[in-house]
């Protein structure tokens, strides 16, 4: 359903683009956050966190932070509650005290090994509406638009023109 705003046609295409994408992302979360919650007692932000360290190891909480393209105080209470639950634990630097690394402990991988597949599996049934050509194709739109609304990619502020 299109936007009921009446500015200009640039304005009106963004707006109707904008609340299509936040549509599609929120059924596709819905599909995805009530199965994490009930089977594995996560988040889909204590998710991001577990499936980072596990991946990429250990790491700043700025760089986990910057990774996530979460705010500092919202990563501080998801690792608080992830900490409180065994899954991961901060450790100060040795070099440089006021930074914390987070470790994803052994319970942690496990619960980390334990939700992957299923929640992939989820995620590819919510995708199975588009074919593989349209999955790529909205992933390189994605990471476009993403790049763009950080400033980060002259050429599509260069498109939108």
């Amino acid at each position: 359903m299109p936007s009921h705003w009446s500015g200009p046609l640039k304005e009106r295409r963004a707006l109707d683009a904008y609340i299509t994408l936040m549509r599609a992302t929120n059924s596709v979360n819905a599909r995805l956050h009530g199965p994490l919650a009930t089977a594995h007692g996560l988040t889909m932000g204590q998710l991001g966190v577990l499936e980072a360290l596990h991946h990429l190891g250990p790491m700043s909480q700025s760089a986990l932070a910057g990774k996530l393209l979460v705010s500092a105080s919202n990563l501080t209470t998801v690792l608080d509650n992830l900490e409180r639950d065994g899954l991961v634990k901060r450790v100060r630097d040795t070099v440089d005290r006021r930074v914390s690394n987070v470790h994803l402990t052994p319970a942690g991988r496990t619960r980390i090994t334990a939700c992957m597949p299923g929640h992939v599996a989820r995620i590819t049934a919510a995708l199975q509406g588009l074919t593989a050509t349209e999955q790529k194709q909205l992933a390189q739109l994605c990471r476009k638009l993403g790049l763009a609304a950080a400033g980060l990619d002259r050429e599509a502020d260069e498109d939108a023109a």
